[in-house]
C-alpha cells in the first residue's frame, strides 16, 4: 500500500542522502510558488532530484482523504512532484503517480474507524427514517427531499454543528465582496464535507427534486452568494490558476479529473465507470477556488462561476475547463 507522505517525509529526513535531495526539491517547489522562472540547469537539477527519489517511499506516497495534517501532506506530495508542470494539469494529462489520493473504491467511504461508535446512534436513526419509520417528525416535508435531508442531518450533533458553522460564516455579508469572507466560508464547507459521513452530506447535496422550491434549497446548500458567486464572473482560466496555486484545490482537481473523465464512446460516458467516486470527487471541489454549484432551481446541471469570454487564443482551453463540469456525462 502507498505510504502516508507525512511518514515518508520523516523517513527521508532521517537519511542524509534523501534529506539533501528532498531539500533540493523544496527549493524547486518554492521557486514555482513565487513564480520565479528557472533556467535550464535549474530545471534539470530539479528533475534529476525527483528521479533520485526513485527508491524512496516519498515518490509513491499518498495523502488519504479525511486525514489529519492534510495540507502538510499535500505540500509534501507536490514538493516531490514539483517537476510536473501546471501546464500538464491544464491539459488534463497525468502520469500514473500524479494523483495525491489513493484510488477510491466503488462504494462511498465509511467514516474513520475511531468514529464508528460515535455515529452508531445517528446511523440507526437514519436507517429508520430511510425505511419510513419514525417519520412523524418529518410531517409536511414529504414532497421536499432536500428539507428531509436537512432534518436527517439535524439528528446528528456533528452534522448539525458543522452545517450550522459554515452556514453562519458564509451568510455574514453574503453578496458583498468587501464583507463576505470567502476563504473562511470555503474552509467551513470543506470541514463539513470532510468530517461528516457521506450518508448525510450526499443526501443534502444530491437530494432529488420535483419542484423549484426544493431545487432552490438544493442550489443554496453551499450558500452560493459567498462560496460560489463573485460580483462579476471571472475568466475560467483565472479560476484555474487560482486553484493550481492552492495545494488542496490542485489535489482535488487532479482527483476530479481522474474520477470524472468523460469518454464519448463509453456506454455510461465515464472512463472509470465509477459514478460514486466521481460524485465524491465533485464534493471534494466544494470549498476550493473552483467550487461548482447547480446553475438553476429547475435542473441538476452544474457549472463553475466563470466565463470564457475574452479568452483570446486560449478560448478552446477555457471551454475545456468549463466543460469538465457543464457537459460532463459522468456527472
Amino acid at each position: 500500500p502507498s505510504s502516508d507522505c507525512v511518514v515518508a517525509e520523516q523517513l527521508c529526513l532521517s537519511d542524509s542522502t534523501c534529506n539533501a535531495t528532498y531539500r533540493t526539491l523544496e527549493n524547486c517547489a518554492l521557486a514555482k510558488t513565487r513564480l520565479l522562472s528557472l533556467d535550464h540547469d535549474s530545471r534539470v537539477r530539479c528533475l534529476n532530484a525527483e528521479l533520485d527519489l526513485g527508491n524512496s517511499s516519498l515518490l509513491h506516497c499518498k495523502c488519504h482523504r479525511r486525514m489529519k495534517r492534510q495540507e502538510h501532506c499535500l505540500r509534501i506530495f507536490w514538493t516531490v512532484h514539483s517537476s510536473m508542470t501546471d501546464g500538464e494539469m491544464k491539459q488534463y494529462k497525468f502520469t500514473s503517480w500524479a494523483y495525491p489520493h489513493p484510488p477510491a473504491g466503488n462504494n462511498c467511504e465509511s467514516p474513520l474507524p475511531s468514529t464508528v461508535e460515535h455515529w452508531k446512534t445517528d446511523y440507526n436513526k437514519l436507517a429508520a427514517l430511510v425505511s419510513g419509520k419514525n417519520c412523524s417528525q418529518l410531517a409536511g416535508d414529504a414532497t421536499n427531499p432536500c428539507l428531509k435531508a436537512t432534518h436527517v442531518c439535524n439528528l446528528s450533533k456533528k452534522c448539525f454543528r458543522l452545517r450550522t458553522d459554515y452556514a453562519s460564516i458564509c451568510t455574514k455579508g453574503a453578496g458583498s465582496e468587501d464583507v463576505c469572507d470567502r476563504r473562511k466560508c470555503h474552509r467551513g464547507l470543506r470541514n463539513f464535507f470532510e468530517k461528516v459521513p457521506e450518508d448525510f452530506t450526499k443526501r443534502i447535496l444530491f437530494c432529488p427534486c420535483q419542484d423549484e422550491f426544493c431545487g432552490e434549497r438544493r442550489r443554496k446548500t453551499i450558500v452560493p452568494d459567498c462560496s460560489f458567486q463573485y460580483n462579476t464572473k471571472p475568466n475560467c482560466l483565472w479560476l484555474l490558476d487560482s486553484c493550481l496555486e492552492d495545494h488542496i484545490c490542485k489535489s482535488r482537481l487532479a482527483d476530479f479529473q481522474q474520477n470524472c473523465q468523460p469518454v464519448d464512446m463509453s456506454p455510461d460516458g465515464c472512463s472509470l465507470h465509477n459514478h460514486a467516486a466521481c460524485l465524491q470527487a465533485y464534493m471534494g471541489m466544494i470549498g476550493t477556488p473552483m467550487t461548482p454549484n447547480y446553475v438553476s432551481n429547475s435542473s441538476v446541471e452544474v457549472s463553475l462561476w466563470c466565463t470564457c469570454e475574452n479568452s483570446g487564443n486560449q478560448k478552446e482551453k477555457c471551454d475545456q475547463i468549463l466543460g469538465m463540469f457543464e457537459s460532463n456525462k459522468c456527472l
